[in-house]
């Protein structure tokens, strides 16, 4: 395994943004010689990048044959479009370094959960909008996403929204552009295709999140895989020991299967 600490900060970013890469050797006696690449996006409400979304989910798809990168992008007092441009950067680096990576360059997943599920699916929304293209002095096509995997995204800031999330995203802008961060009004064709679980039991980012997402997408004709686990909180990440919280939460075996639904679906 290559392992590499990229620095991917804009001139708004913390000191500790930054890419870390995990990938698979290249072999002459693999068949497979490019492989997609996972990026992933730990949540923590935007205040922090929780361990627990990190390297041990890394870790599990490159067991799977995929290459993993997770971004440990700015929170706060990091405002928006900080983060969101942290991740176009990291979206032109893998492409531009597909080559070097034995990435295919086709293939490249953006993975988030909870406040980075909301990261994830934010910049899905307007990778292709040209402030991003001049910001990250790049054609939009460096910048596309080819697939989105969301765990019990952030998502809408209506009535069912985890509101410390945008706080600390916005900070003094919460009210005049919360509404506009509002994930379910921003779905347009450029969203590719999705998978997105969550489970009924969730009380800090209510179901209702991930349901708004999905309707958006089916009106918008885009591909969608979705899989609500009646049982577990918040934050399951792995949903078994690997990840279980120092608390002892974070344990349900009813939703530890999502990442084989997902491999299933990524094939």
């Amino acid at each position: 395994m290559i392992h590499e600490k990229i620095a991917i900060e804009n001139e708004n970013s913390q000191p500790y943004a930054a890419l870390y890469t995990y990938l698979l050797d290249a072999s002459t006696e693999l068949r497979t010689q490019k492989r997609p690449m996972i990026v992933i996006c730990p949540g923590g409400g935007y205040g922090f990048t929780s361990d627990r979304e990190a390297e041990l989910v890394a870790m599990q798809f490159l067991a799977k044959g995929y290459h993993a990168a997770v971004l440990r992008y700015s929170t706060e007092p990091a405002r928006y479009p900080t983060a969101v441009l942290e991740l176009g950067k990291t979206i032109k680096t893998i492409r531009g370094r597909a080559g070097e990576w034995k990435v295919d360059a086709d293939k490249i997943i953006i993975t988030g959960f909870s406040a980075g599920g909301h990261l994830a699916a934010n910049y899905c929304t307007v990778w292709e909008e040209e402030w991003m293209a001049a910001e990250l002095a790049a054609e939009s096509e460096e910048l596309r996403p080819n697939a989105l995997i969301l765990g019990y995204p952030v998502i809408t800031s209506g009535p069912f929204a985890h509101e410390g999330s945008f706080r600390n995203l916005l900070g003094e802008r919460y009210e005049d552009m919360k509404e506009e961060l509002s994930l379910e009004n921003k779905v347009t064709s450029s969203v590719p295709r999705t998978f997105i679980w969550h489970t009924y039991e969730d009380e800090a980012v209510p179901v209702q999140n991930a349901l708004l997402f999905v309707d958006a997408l089916v009106r918008n004709h885009i591909p969608v895989e979705f899989h609500l686990f009646e049982k577990g909180g918040h934050g399951l990440s792995l949903a078994n020991k690997l990840t279980e919280g120092a608390d002892g939460r974070g344990i349900e075996r009813s939703a530890e299967g999502w990442i084989e639904l997902v491999c299933n679906w990524l094939v």
